[in-house]
């Protein structure tokens, strides 16, 4: 039996690009795009009409944003799967779109190749994520980056927890032993602590608090 092609509908705030979809659409035998829509609103009243089993949508959008959005999304639909897009690669967008329930997330501007590989992507695994996307999640969680502290603080932490000595972090970071001694020494004053293995401890459960947040 001949499979049906997908249903997509898509949200972009770029009212100029509708037509550069439909190009992208109109000879593909898998997928079929039910509508180009400006806003979250737009499509919610069309959904009736078009019902889409996967939903191609900016995460910024005037009104209603594309991540807000998700919650009515999924109220009308439980089973779809939504693909967020944006031009901005910020971890704090991404997670929260995840956290709603996203199954992708494509960087702006979208090629036609990138586009039809995250939708194969997302009907044979589920989840659509490119490489720059993962990476920065990646990082986001490899990094042990605390607002307490300055740049060069964390680089020095960074270093500090691997086991890297005084020493070895000035040869690391091309600073003089006297310049990694002055920021320890800060560092051990913003942890209220006074020695390495009090500070390795503390920064321990601080990271640990910033992953559960996460």
């Amino acid at each position: 039996m001949e499979k049906k092609p997908l249903k997509i509908a898509i949200i972009d705030n770029d009212g100029a690009i509708g037509g550069i979809y439909n190009q992208y659409f109109e000879e593909n035998e898998q997928y079929e795009l039910h509508g180009a829509y400006g806003s979250v609103h737009e499509l919610l009243s069309n959904f009736g009409r078009s019902h889409p089993d996967i939903i191609i949508c900016e995460a910024l959008l005037n009104g209603i944003s594309g991540i807000d959005g998700l919650d009515y999304f999924y109220r009308k639909n439980k089973d779809l799967k939504v693909l967020m897009m944006s031009k901005m690669n910020d971890f704090k967008l991404i997670k929260e779109a995840f956290k709603k329930g996203a199954s992708g997330y494509l960087i702006k501007p979208i090629t036609k190749d990138r586009l039809f590989n995250a939708l194969e992507a997302l009907d044979q695994h589920g989840i659509a994520l490119e490489l720059d996307v993962a990476k920065k999640i990646i990082d986001s969680f490899q990094s042990k980056s605390f607002e307490a502290f300055s740049k060069k603080e964390n680089e020095i932490i960074e270093l500090l927890t691997q086991g890297f000595t005084y020493k070895m972090i000035a040869d690391k970071l091309f600073v003089t032993p006297s310049a990694v001694n002055f920021h320890i020494q800060n560092i051990y004053v913003k942890l209220n602590v006074n020695s390495k293995s009090e500070a390795l401890r503390k920064l321990k459960e601080m990271e640990i608090q910033q992953l559960n947040a996460a």
